[in-house]
């Protein structure tokens, strides 16, 4: 009797392989990336050639500094990262060099950066000295037990960090951004609100970065790095720094948000485009528009956001007439738009 077990356990392991279902087959590794210089209304006359030629330009420098890590199989958060720095070391965009000033005249600067697959996350507020903003976020997630410092706490972080490059606050200062603030100050000083007629008259949020990365292992980062409103007193923070408002990425989705701050963290946005995937089931670009062309809306607010899924499907909702933006999508294909009705710009 005992030499009839093997047979026995060997029939039954058969039979069990007989019935296993075969193994789902391994995705293919295919990456994508898609960058955000602001949502906002920007008049198509209120950009010179020249102007929009370097928009252009800074937006495809972006996408090919994180692009060139995805495609030697670095991870997404790495991606993110450096396209993000591309466009804070830009004066075009509110966010490092190009920050909007503040009511004393200087500059506090915010971030934050999200891993999908693992929800670590980092983010700061307020900080006045940090050279590139999100690298200290991603110090945040990696090297603290945190999640956001502020202010001076996130300054007396920096100071434990070689790696972390600081400059004094006026270096942040634009001519541009200068006049700005002057424009803001003259408005709330005749309590009228100002108008947008031109590009000095952008709305007081406009210029917010970001971006979202998939890598060939499947996962998804997400960052957003901004100098906040123009004008803004108190130590005013908005979405950008804050996780589930203007930054967020898990398992399946990734966001970067840019508009109107207090809404975006009224209303959660970011969490909630991937909760409507995660929950209801929605497409990427279902909940994308819902969130931000009705849900923002109806609460007052105004923005955009781009999006990104695990099969490397990009959402890039605005509703605000124009947002800077560029994505190299999971079939290779790239482009950079500024306004609605535009057609994408190519790499040149």
């Amino acid at each position: 009797m005992r030499s009839l077990v093997p047979i026995l356990l060997g029939l039954a392991s058969m039979t069990s392989a007989a019935h296993t279902p075969d193994a789902a087959p391994p995705r293919p590794a295919r990456t994508a990336l898609v960058i955000h210089g602001g949502a906002g209304f920007v008049p198509k006359d209120a950009l010179g050639e020249a102007d929009l030629k370097d928009v252009h330009a800074t937006l495809n420098r972006a996408l090919d500094a994180g692009n060139a890590i995805l495609q030697r199989g670095g991870s997404a958060l790495d991606a993110v990262t450096a396209a993000v720095v591309v466009l804070e070391e830009s004066p075009r965009f509110n966010a490092g060099k190009g920050a909007v000033f503040n009511a004393q005249g200087g500059h506090e600067l915010d971030a934050s950066i999200m891993e999908g697959h693992t929800r670590r996350a980092g983010s700061v507020a307020g900080v006045t000295t940090v050279r590139n903003p999100i690298r200290l976020a991603r110090a945040v997630m990696e090297k603290s037990p945190h999640v956001m410092l502020a202010a001076q706490g996130a300054e007396a972080f920096a100071d434990t960090l070689p790696e972390i490059e600081r400059v004094p606050n006026a270096w942040f200062d634009t001519p541009h951004r200068r006049e700005q603030l002057e424009k803001a100050r003259r408005a709330e000083q005749e309590k009228r609100a100002a108008s947008r007629t031109s590009d000095s008259d952008q709305p007081p949020y406009f210029g917010t970065v970001g971006a979202v990365a998939l890598d060939r292992d499947g996962r998804i980062a997400a960052a957003t790095s901004t100098g906040g409103m123009t004008n803004k007193r108190w130590g005013r923070v908005g979405d950008a720094p804050v996780i589930g408002a203007g930054t967020w990425a898990d398992d399946r989705c990734g966001v970067s948000s840019t508009g109107w701050g207090e809404f975006y963290i009224r209303a959660a946005a970011a969490h909630d485009i991937c909760a409507r995937m995660a929950y209801r089931g929605d497409s990427l670009q279902a909940a994308a528009d819902e969130v931000i062309n009705k849900v923002i809306p109806a609460m007052g607010g105004d923005g955009g956001a781009i999006a990104l899924d695990r099969d490397g499907t990009i959402a890039m909702p605005f509703n605000s007439g124009s947002m800077f933006r560029g994505w190299i999508r999971a079939d290779g294909t790239r482009g950079t738009a500024v306004h609605e009705d535009e057609v994408p710009s190519p790499r040149r």
